[in-house]
């Protein structure tokens, strides 16, 4: 399942609802908003998590398990704290807000959608991409990994592994698509040590 079938799904439809009930749009004109502006996230989320501080900037992030609540309960997302919560992820991801505004831009000329509904949106959906992270996260066991003490080294040896179905966040994982994220970890490991 890709990413955007997963937030679409997410709570059962409920995120998706919750985000275009905030903003006044149909089912149609949310998912057209999410997809127009989801792959900018996803990019952005590869791109950082490809430097050792990125990384370990992401891990850090998703073993909080703070993000999980964006899926469980989509009411929040329009709380003033997830919007914050959701600017910061968007500086993390896409480098601060002329970036988001270039691709609240870029998805209003997509879509044909207010580019004030959409820069309004943004945040809440980082916020959800980074819930939808870290729920896989934790279903593929990754959290429990990365809590037991083991760190970012027992996480390598569980992925080289092979015994380990990511979903949604391999794909986040697998920086060079070639469907194995264990190489690009072992990459960015040996800088490490």
């Amino acid at each position: 399942m890709n990413i955007l079938s997963e937030i679409l799904g997410a709570g059962n439809g409920r995120v998706l609802e919750q985000l275009g009930g905030q903003f006044g749009l149909d089912r149609d004109q949310t998912q057209s908003a999410i997809g127009g502006m989801l792959p900018a996230l996803t990019r952005g989320m590869r791109q950082n998590m490809s430097s050792e501080e990125g990384l370990g900037s992401l891990l850090s992030a998703l073993g909080s398990g703070r993000h999980a609540h964006y899926i469980d309960q989509p009411e929040s997302l329009g709380e003033q704290r997830s919007i914050d919560d959701g600017n910061g992820i968007l500086a993390h991801l896409l480098g601060g807000k002329e970036q988001s505004r270039q691709v609240a831009s870029q998805a209003a000329q997509t879509t044909g959608l207010d580019i004030g509904v959409l820069k309004k949106m943004l945040p809440m959906l980082a916020g959800v991409v980074m819930g939808s992270a870290s729920k896989q996260a934790a279903s593929a066991g990754i959290l429990n990994q990365l809590n037991s003490g083991g760190g970012l080294s027992s996480l390598l040896g569980q992925l080289s592994g092979g015994g380990s179905q990511l979903g949604t966040l391999s794909s986040f994982l697998d920086l060079d698509g070639d469907g194995s994220v264990a190489d690009d970890l072992l990459g960015i490991a040996k800088k490490l040590f």
